[in-house]
């Protein structure tokens, strides 16, 4: 379906816009690139009168930044961040084209819609409200959209900060994604603020056994080994571990709801479509992700592979990895390919209060819930240059709508009241933190 532009509002436009380029990222290594989508905002910037720069340390993972300068210059800088890559949409799955930019319902649909193009267009178009009235933010923000976030930011952020860090000079804190968003406990809308994320881990399980005919009576397959360890992995019940973030989380979600704290998964459970990520940010959690094995119907292979994706509360990454060796058994061997840090930040102090002050002013009454992501950001890279990073993507949404669900799933949208709504909050933000 097209919507004329004129009936659209900028910020829609914008993140329609940026859903129309196929920026898909397979991982390790593959990936379409994120060069039109880059030059597409870097564009904006330009007409705001800004001078964006560009790295691209990889063909086509192409990275943007610019700087905003603001009434205070001895305030530390902010930074606002997104990325412009996307995981990847099986089109057949969708009921719209994935990469089509669909308004319908009220909302945008595609991939990228809520991770995190929305966000992007929330950022871009906040600026530009404050520049095109004359104004200034009150402190310098650095406006930075990464490459390859969805590949744990191996090709895009973590080689922005070793290679260019003078973008983020003099810059404290940081705002992204996956948090600021509405969620509905009972009858009582409430917001959810990032303050934290899990560790990553990504693991390979790698199976050994001997090769033979299929038809043979064989007691060393490979096959059989990796499944009885992906599936002891995977079914493990991970106890549940409070943090400080966690811990304010269930006793405000209990105050809210009526619950008792002495179990903090029936309190997450309280929280309705959004309970399944609050609950996996209590504890460790493994999801095997893919297999690999075998070359023809008829050999048993020697070697059987599973990927993992594992997120573990921040500081106990060595602790998992040995709970993990353990639950596998000694005939399967545990790599990791990938590992990244878990952070955690405090729920006060000026910034925290500025953004609960913004939430508000625009939707009064409406408690705001810290909570430790289960899932991570650019927010680590940015953290090894000593930059605090929270989510804060501002959304007020129906309760209705399964929001967290959207994350890498079918279908993704977004309501575009939300993106406006979102866009007043972040702009009244700016103008005065």
């Amino acid at each position: 379906m097209s919507v004329p532009d004129a009936d659209l509002p900028e910020v829609a436009r914008i993140a329609r816009d940026l859903i129309r380029f196929d920026t898909t990222n397979h991982g390790g290594g593959r990936a379409v690139g994120e060069r039109e989508a880059a030059e597409y905002v870097g564009a904006y910037l330009e007409g705001l009168g800004l001078t964006p720069a560009y790295y691209e340390p990889i063909a086509r993972r192409t990275n943007v930044s610019a700087r905003v300068p603001g009434r205070n210059p001895d305030k530390p800088a902010l930074v606002l961040h997104g990325h412009l890559d996307v995981v990847p949409a099986i089109a057949e799955d969708w009921s719209v084209d994935p990469f089509g930019g669909v308004v319908r319902d009220g909302m945008l649909w595609g991939r990228g819609a809520v991770d995190m193009k929305d966000m992007d267009a929330m950022i871009l178009t906040s600026v530009a409200d404050i520049l095109r009235s004359g104004g200034q933010p009150e402190r310098d923000l650095v406006l930075t959209f990464f490459a390859d976030e969805e590949n744990g930011g191996v090709e895009g952020s973590a080689l922005v900060v070793r290679d260019h860090p003078e973008w983020f000079e003099g810059a404290a804190e940081a705002i992204s994604e996956v948090g600021g968003y509405s969620i509905t406990l009972a009858d009582r809308r409430a917001y959810l603020l990032q303050v934290g994320e899990k560790a990553l881990v990504w693991i390979k399980l790698v199976a050994r056994g001997r090769a033979a005919h299929g038809s043979s009576l064989h007691a060393d397959n490979a096959v059989t080994n990796l499944a009885a360890a992906v599936a002891a992995l995977g079914r493990t019940a991970w106890p549940v571990t409070l943090t400080e973030t966690t811990r304010q989380m269930a006793e405000r979600l209990a105050e809210l709801t009526g619950a008792t704290t002495d179990d903090p998964d029936a309190v997450a459970a309280a929280a309705g479509a959004a309970s399944g990520f609050l609950r996996s940010t209590l504890r460790t959690t493994t999801n095997p992700t893919g297999l690999v094995a075998g070359y023809k119907h008829n050999v048993i292979p020697d070697r059987a592979e599973a990927l993992v994706d594992v997120r573990v509360l921040p500081g106990t990454e060595d602790e998992a990895l040995a709970d993990i060796r353990r639950i596998v058994g000694p005939g399967v061997d545990v790599e990791v390919v990938h590992q990244d840090i878990g952070l955690e930040v405090p729920f006060s102090g000026d910034l925290v209060d500025a953004m609960v002050s913004a939430l508000g002013r625009h939707d009064p009454g409406a408690p705001v819930i810290p909570y430790l992501m289960g899932g991570g950001t650019d927010n680590k890279a940015l953290a090894t240059l000593g930059i605090a990073g929270y989510g804060f993507a501002p959304l007020r949404l129906p309760a209705d709508l399964d929001f967290t669900g959207m994350f890498h799933g079918v279908d993704e949208r977004v309501p575009i009241d939300a993106l406006v709504f979102g866009q007043t909050v972040l702009t009244d933000l700016l103008r005065t933190y």
